[in-house]
């Protein structure tokens, strides 16, 4: 009998929590699509620093789903824009309010990078 093998060994996690646009200082009318933008920007760049090849999972924590509603040709672009035609799994959450009162998204991503140099999924963070 053949034991299995794990392909668990070939990955590296990068959590990050927390990947958040910091709003201090910006004016209460940047909505939610403005915000999130800037996450999308925030989260690609701080996993690009880590070498993370491929976004998993992205949670998003918002503040009203209706205006996560609102215009989704307008986050899809965003999206696209940040990390090409990659579709991770999604789960979002409305919360009553946020720390920060002006903000009205996070989103925590979970991503992955290869124990080798060679990408394992094409367009997520090239």
């Amino acid at each position: 009998m053949t034991a299995a093998v794990s392909a668990s060994h070939s990955l590296k996690a990068v959590t990050l929590v927390n990947t958040v646009l910091k709003p201090e200082g910006w004016p209460a009318q940047i909505g939610f699509v403005t915000q999130a933008l800037q996450t999308f920007r925030n989260i690609h760049d701080v996993l690009a620093s880590a070498g993370a090849k491929h976004l998993n999972r992205r949670t998003w924590y918002v503040t009203s789903i209706d205006d996560y509603l609102a215009n989704p040709k307008g986050l899809g672009a965003g999206c696209r824009d940040v990390f090409a035609r990659c579709f991770p799994a999604m789960a979002t959450i409305e919360v009553v309010r946020r720390v920060e009162r002006q903000a009205v998204v996070e989103i925590e991503p979970t991503a992955a990078r290869p124990a080798s140099d060679q990408p394992y999924c094409s367009g997520c963070m090239e």
